[in-house]
């Protein structure tokens, strides 16, 4: 009896262990990582992972709270996942011009929360192209623009003498009877 005793206070013994192991691993997985930065124009993104590091593997609620210049308030504003990459938030241009303190939240069950500084400003449009001088192409020149005619007129010429020289070329063959 007392072998058998063992081998299950040893079983418990590695349960408890394993489970005792494994609560800080569960903790951590129920806790996210919210990187906060601002897009370069009038929006904000969010990249959310686990705490451990391990990419998002779902879809959670993500609330964007902002205070601006001269005490503006913008939201709640609750984000959908960007079609960038798991995890990836953004918010398109929902801020102003100048320097707003973003304070995002991710409610439980899996729970998070980031604050950052981002400078908002004017999205920019692309430079004008400079204008392209069109000029009218020189035909006075002529250099290289009448070959064509002459290559098209030797082809012909090939073609024609080989087909004179299939025609007369044939050799009759003669059959001898006896």
């Amino acid at each position: 009896m007392t072998g058998i005793r063992k081998v299950l206070a040893a079983v418990f013994a590695g349960l408890a262990l394993t489970l005792l192991s494994a609560a800080p691993a569960a903790a951590q997985a129920d806790k996210l990582k919210l990187t906060v930065a601002g897009d370069g124009a009038e929006g904000v993104t969010i990249q959310a992972t686990y705490a451990d590091g391990r990419r998002l593997d779902k879809v959670v609620r993500l609330v964007l709270t902002a205070t601006g210049p001269d005490g503006q308030k913008v939201g709640p504003v609750q984000l959908e996942p960007a079609p960038e990459g798991q995890g990836f938030y953004t918010t398109g241009p929902v801020l102003s011009a100048g320097g707003w303190r973003v304070k995002v939240n991710a409610p439980a069950p899996l729970q998070g929360e980031a604050t950052a500084t981002v400078q908002a400003q004017a999205a920019q449009s692309p430079p004008a192209p400079a204008p392209v001088a069109v000029t009218a192409p020189d035909r006075t020149a002529g250099a290289g623009a009448g070959w064509w005619p002459f290559a098209a007129g030797g082809l012909v010429l090939v073609a024609a003498a080989m087909g004179v020289a299939m025609l007369f070329g044939r050799r009759r063959t003669v059959t001898q009877s006896d």
